[in-house]
């Protein structure tokens, strides 16, 4: 593993946990304790983290927007997984409405093997990969840059979105809850994710497994509205029950 890589999932534990200790990160990452202290030392000057005694603790105000290259680089063996389920939910020929989360980032590199798709998005990320591709149709919604998330949001995002009809959206979040339903951490990104919600046929909710029970400041939808929940580990049987009592496809 990279050091870049090592220090991206220390930040995904810290942002989940809220703390983390020198001596259990040495041992997961199978490296010298004095390197997780570099680690952390690295993370403390980025102002991300405050560094304790024998460990370190998150940084007070650290956004849970995270920059999209961390983003990018935390829980991608769960994100590959995630994004090979929803590739068999996609048919060849259809619309459909992707958001800007490094989940659908790596969701649209696999979709790059379907035939005669049209994608409206508002990722920078995805519009670049597919630049050379012939198979699909990709249309921007313009927008109002985001250059933490390289996303395109604002009112104009919204209108173009809502001139559409999509066969399919494919959204991720910040966290699901019971009572308050899908959630984000920020508001524009979250008004973006609703027009695409309301204005596709099929909603589709990429998470890993870490986002169930999670809120974030930002009401996206209600769970009710979501067709099929794809993650990367069977949640508990709580959450099970519930999407099979609301009709809710999980895979």
């Amino acid at each position: 593993m990279l050091a870049i890589e090592r220090k991206n999932e220390i930040l995904a534990m810290l942002k989940q946990e809220g703390s983390v200790l020198v001596a259990p990160l040495a041992l997961r990452f199978g490296v010298a304790e004095e390197t997780i202290r570099r680690d952390l030392e690295k993370l403390e000057q980025e102002g991300l983290a405050k560094k304790t005694y024998g460990g370190a603790v998150l940084a007070s105000g650290t956004s849970s927007d995270a920059s999209y290259r961390v983003r990018a680089k935390t829980n991608t063996k769960q994100k590959s997984i995630i994004a090979d389920k929803v590739f068999d939910l996609v048919s060849d020929g259809e619309n459909i409405l992707m958001d800007a989360s490094s989940t659908s980032v790596l969701i649209a590199k696999k979709l790059k093997q379907k035939k005669k798709l049209t994608i409206l998005t508002n990722s920078v990320e995805i519009l670049l990969d597919f630049a050379d591709n012939k198979n699909a149709t990709v249309i921007s919604t313009g927008g109002v840059l985001r250059d933490s998330s390289l996303s395109l949001v604002g009112r104009d995002a919204e209108r173009v979105i809502e001139n559409y009809t999509a066969d399919k959206a494919i959204i991720s979040c910040k966290g699901i809850d019971f009572e308050k339903g899908v959630t984000e951490s920020n508001i524009a990104e979250a008004e973006v994710k609703k027009a695409m919600a309301a204005n596709a046929k099929y909603v589709v909710l990429a998470l890993d497994s870490s986002k169930f029970g999670s809120l974030s400041f930002a009401r996206l939808i209600d769970l009710k509205n979501v067709h099929t929940v794809v993650t990367d580990e069977m949640p508990s049987k709580e959450w099970q029950e519930y999407f099979k009592a609301n009709g809710i496809t999980l895979l």
